[in-house]
């Protein structure tokens, strides 16, 4: 299969594919900026099923990486530059990438863990980039998911592609379509929006960060078509905007990443925004179920449709079918999900024995199929989109000398879905406060971990086997 970008280029070389803080680039142009910086990787010694890592953000250079990777058969690995010292390392390790770029240069690695080497040479002129073949690794996608421990989702084309072709029939793909790009790229739900762009021919609209004075301007300014944000952007959009209402041209807003507090779907649909809710994750390429284009939208977020092509049921604990309108594990099924995890055979195994990918969510399906979200079956908090485990935040805060003990779980937010809490049990006479933890914490965790709310109590509820029974932790809530 010939590389996306080479056939788009061929296909509408002058249609914009990117539009940035660094200007606008038309196809015909981001392919040969990729193929450039393959033949830079080539020279370097990347070769197919090689891993290169990229720290970058947002930057149009991860954008042409996505389409150079594809044409040297490399497996890109996008890392947020926001990720904490001791997080980043950890990926890497896993990862063990042979190049990685941090936006000041290429360099090939050394023994994963250093982040050191040579410095690759300038760009060389463009090769033709060879054929792909669809079950090969495109990318690396971290997510915590429920064990704390890095996992890296595997992302075959045939899963890109499988995602693009059943939002294109769910949402419509139109060449001139504008995607407003505000979530990570390091993030499926800011990769997945490239692929779908260059299979439709249409153009990104990349911001650096998420900003919601800038996002609100670009919605009214820019053109834009579609939009991708988790709960907690849209509440910032619309702090911003108040009661005014998007511009018509504006026709999808998928708001995924946490369910959606009502109060917030409410707001926003007073003020008419084309809200999408959607279920989605990383092991199933983004989006999973997606309420209808023109469906009404309802504040338990339920109604949500399958992509075609996505096979959904509810299981319980046995792997036996639940019947319709009774509660259960989600499992999914599809061209969509993962081939597995980055060298985790058994975790592997574990989430997708029998070709179904069990997400460690609860869900219900009406007798139509329509999907409605109910919350988390194991302890991973939710927080503005991010995955946070207790586990990994209570062994960072017990390693602090004042901490006897410690439990972390998630608390109901208005604005970010969930919000990390901590309830700590100091040793005798500490004088240990919130301040004092908080700050020894930023320095081991990516910020979105770090306990945004905390109470310090004598004991934790414990079972006879000495068990946290972190459902009861919320009998007494946090300062904040």
């Amino acid at each position: 299969m010939k590389a996306w970008i080479l056939e788009r280029a061929a296909r509408t070389p002058d249609a914009i594919a990117l539009a940035s803080g660094d200007g606008t680039l038309r196809y015909a142009e981001l392919a040969a900026r990729a193929q450039a910086l393959a033949a830079t990787l080539r020279d370097a010694g990347i070769v197919p099923g090689d891993r290169v890592a990229a720290v970058l953000g947002n930057n149009p250079a991860l954008v042409e990486l996505f389409h150079a990777t594809a044409l040297t058969g490399a497996i890109l690995v996008p890392l947020s530059p926001r990720l904490s010292p001791p997080d980043l390392a950890r990926h890497l390790r896993d990862a063990s990438p042979k190049g990685l770029t941090t936006g000041s240069g290429w360099k090939l690695t050394g023994p994963p863990d250093t982040v050191s080497g040579r410095a690759v040479d300038e760009p060389r002129p463009a090769r033709d980039g060879g054929p792909f073949e669809l079950e090969a690794a495109a990318a690396i996608v971290y997510t915590s998911g429920t064990s704390g421990e890095p996992k890296g989702v595997v992302l075959s084309y045939r899963n890109l592609l499988a995602s693009a072709v059943g939002a294109a029939f769910h949402l419509g793909a139109l060449p001139t379509d504008r995607w407003l790009a505000c979530l990570p790229l390091g993030h499926i739900g800011g990769l997945a929006i490239l692929a779908r762009s260059v299979l439709a021919g249409s153009a990104v609209v990349l911001h650096e960060r998420f900003d919601p004075i800038a996002v609100s301007r670009a919605i009214d300014r820019d053109g834009i078509t579609i939009a991708s944000f988790v709960p907690a952007m849209l509440a910032q959009v619309l702090e911003v905007r108040g009661t005014t209402q998007p511009p018509a041209t504006l026709r999808a807003v998928l708001l995924g990443g946490a369910p959606a507090p009502a109060p917030l779907l409410e707001r926003a649909a007073k003020a008419r925004w084309p809200l999408l809710p959607t279920y989605g994750l990383t092991e199933a390429c983004s989006q999973v179920a997606t309420l209808p284009v023109g469906a009404p939208l309802r504040t338990d977020g339920g109604g949500l449709r399958p992509l075609p092509g996505v096979e959904l049921r509810i299981a319980d604990d046995d792997e036996r079918v639940r019947q319709p309108g009774t509660t259960g594990e989600i499992h999914v099924r599809g061209a969509t999900v993962t081939p597995g995890y980055w060298q985790r055979p058994e975790a592997s195994r574990q989430r997708l024995a029998g070709g179904w990918l069990r997400t460690g969510d609860l869900g219900v399906l009406d007798a139509d199929g329509a999907l409605r979200v109910v919350g988390r079956a194991d302890d991973c908090i939710i927080t503005g989109g991010e995955n946070v485990h207790p586990a990994e935040v209570e062994t960072v805060l017990l390693a602090h000398p004042d901490v006897a003990d410690v439990g972390v779980a998630g608390l109901a937010d208005p604005v970010y879905g969930e919000r990390v809490a901590a309830w700590v049990v100091r040793h005798p006479g500490s004088p240990v406060d919130a301040a004092t933890l908080e700050r020894f914490a930023r320095t081991q965790l990516t910020h979105y971990k770090v306990p945004r709310s905390w109470q310090f109590v004598p004991a934790l509820p414990r079972n006879a086997g000495g068990k946290l029974q972190r459902r009861k932790l919320g009998d007494e809530t946090p300062a904040t």
